[in-house]
């Protein structure tokens, strides 16, 4: 029988507003005083660096509008924007085997499933961490997480439709200095909107984490950012 969680659907939401309700959010479900929950949201540009970026991978020229945020994730740095589908699951790996390389895994599978929905033919590269497309490879979706006594946060970013540009002329993407990034959209070679792909990927997070997810009601979303997460949630 699949576990209830949460869906929070934020739409376009500054960096660290998302990242101070995942921490908030990080601390009930390690309470047990909410379930599993999901956060899926696009981010305004920023870079951000995770806790193994080298300084010389940051190349962001001067006046561009981006911000650049260190966080506490693993991996080194990469790049959201409109046009990106970043989903933050909030796990309780207690109750999903407490394997963070299967963790991982997993949520790099639902992005393949995800991908698979819209007849793009996804996969793992060995060695690498994301999910590629190959001949050539080509990185779609970057993963980085946190897990702070068992319980996750961050997550993947996957391309739906932006400019790639900014994973190679401002940084040098997960370190990786000859990689080439793409998108949905492209491999397609029509437009794609976040709002098209993120019910697939809501499906597919389910499915491979076996949860039951019920959507909060937008107005509720928006209520979290001015009370405390565990005592708005808990509640319903």
């Amino acid at each position: 029988m699949s576990r209830p969680g949460y869906l929070l659907n934020l739409g376009l939401t500054p960096y660290m507003e998302a990242w101070d309700l995942q921490r908030s959010i990080a601390a009930a479900v390690s309470q047990d005083a909410i379930p599993d929950t999901v956060i899926m949201v696009e981010h305004p540009p920023v870079v951000t660096l995770g806790r193994r970026t080298d300084e010389a991978e940051l190349h962001v020229p001067a006046g561009a509008e981006v911000e650049v945020v260190e966080t506490d994730r693993g991996g080194k740095s990469t790049f959201h924007g409109p046009g990106q589908l970043v989903c933050y699951p909030i796990f309780d790996l207690n109750r999903h085997g407490r394997d963070v390389k299967r963790y991982c895994r997993d949520l790099e599978e639902s992005v393949i499933r995800t991908a698979a929905a819209f007849e793009v033919e996804a996969t793992r590269i060995e060695g690498l961490t994301g999910v590629w497309l190959e001949r050539p490879p080509r990185k779609l979706c970057s993963i980085g997480v946190h897990i702070s006594r068992w319980v996750t946060t961050h997550g993947y970013a996957l391309n739906v439709d932006l400019d790639p540009a900014p994973f190679t002329d401002w940084i040098t993407a997960c370190g990786l200095e000859d990689a080439a990034f793409t998108t949905l959209a492209r491999e397609l070679d029509r437009p794609l909107t976040v709002e098209e792909v993120r019910p697939h990927a809501a499906r597919a997070i389910a499915e491979v984490f076996d949860l039951e997810l019920s959507e909060l009601p937008a107005e509720d979303g928006a209520g979290l950012w001015a009370q405390p997460v565990h005592t708005t949630l808990a509640a319903r």
